[in-house]
């Protein structure tokens, strides 16, 4: 065994155990064992549990992306200092300055990759379990998924069995004659894992940054990722099987629905999306306490001018008295 074999071993038979155990539950309920929408839902399983899991990490990701967006303004401000200072000792200085403000503020700006990050063994686990199951035609796996099961998961399809979970596009579009109802489901796949990351981050840049952060260097970073994870997803595609290119889609929509949620309620000060809480609270007439009310204020009318007196008048008005 390999070092990344070793390293993907308990991973698989984590994953194995999951898909084993939805796949028990959904046959239980009455479902075909060998179906490939069973395994589906068992997949879809396999995801719920994974995020669920990465809910902690999610909420230290938004807190992490607050502390970012309030060190925005020292951020340019450190940067502008040393603006077109090009010599080691300018970079050095600039760096030091960035990494104090990171350890002071207690901000990290790899958080936000973070559960991205924490998925990926999860992923390329899911990968290795289906590929071990098509290159070994269905032989068991590392863990609970036995001979019995790896066949049937093996022997699973879609769409009346025309699509097999573990074909990829390449395998199709290869094939003699090539397959082209699994590349068109491959397809159709790639294009809404592609539409559903490309919405997820613009709900992000268009709505949950405030003026600052939009005027910052992290913002410019922001909007490469906006097409950057897209084409990785829209290129990467073809070459997994459908069953982890459904893993992956079910996974965009879990993001897309969360981002949304957050978004929505929890929306960064300043930004667009926490106008738009504002105002929908206001309607209701629900601001939170310290929501500061705009007031109108009437402007006070001119006093009316006070005529000067002479002495004389006022001596008159004195003896009337």
């Amino acid at each position: 065994m390999d070092i990344i074999g070793a390293i993907l071993w308990p991973i698989k038979w984590a994953i194995e155990l999951i898909l084993v155990s939805f796949h028990w539950l959904f046959t239980s309920l009455g479902m075909d064992p060998n179906a490939g929408a069973t395994w589906v839902l068992a997949i879809a399983g396999l995801v719920v549990v994974v995020r669920a899991a990465l809910i902690p990490v999610f909420v230290k990701q938004i807190k992490s992306q607050r502390k970012m967006l309030e060190i925005a303004p020292d951020l340019k401000k450190i940067q502008d200092k040393y603006k077109g200072k090009k010599d080691q000792f300018s970079r050095e200085a600039m760096s030091r300055e960035t990494m104090e403000l990171y350890r002071r503020t207690g901000s990290n700006p790899l958080s936000s990759c973070l559960p991205l990050l924490l998925q990926m063994p999860i992923f390329f686990g899911l990968f290795s379990v289906l590929n071990d199951v098509a290159v070994k035609k269905g032989a068991a796996g590392v863990g609970p998924m036995n001979e019995e099961l790896a066949q049937s998961f093996y022997n699973a399809s879609l769409f009346g069995g025309i699509a097999p979970l573990h074909t990829t596009f390449m395998e199709a579009m290869n094939a003699t004659p090539p397959e082209v109802t699994v590349m068109v489901i491959a397809m159709t796949m790639v294009v809404l894992m592609t539409a559903s990351q490309f919405i997820t981050q613009l709900q992000i840049v268009s709505k949950n940054m405030s003026e600052e952060t939009k005027a910052s260097p992290a913002f410019r970073q922001q909007r490469i990722l906006l097409y950057i994870l897209p084409l990785v997803f829209a290129f990467s595609g073809f070459a997994f099987p459908l069953g982890v290119m459904f893993y992956w889609l079910v996974s965009n929509f879990w993001t897309m629905g969360q981002q949304f949620i957050v978004i929505r309620n929890m929306p960064t000060p300043g930004s667009q999306a926490a106008k738009d809480r504002e105002e929908r609270l206001a309607r209701r007439g629900k601001l939170p306490k310290g929501t500061p009310e705009v007031i109108e204020i009437e402007e006070p009318k001119p006093a009316q001018r006070v005529q000067p007196v002479s002495k004389n008048r006022a001596k008159k008005s004195g003896k009337k008295k």
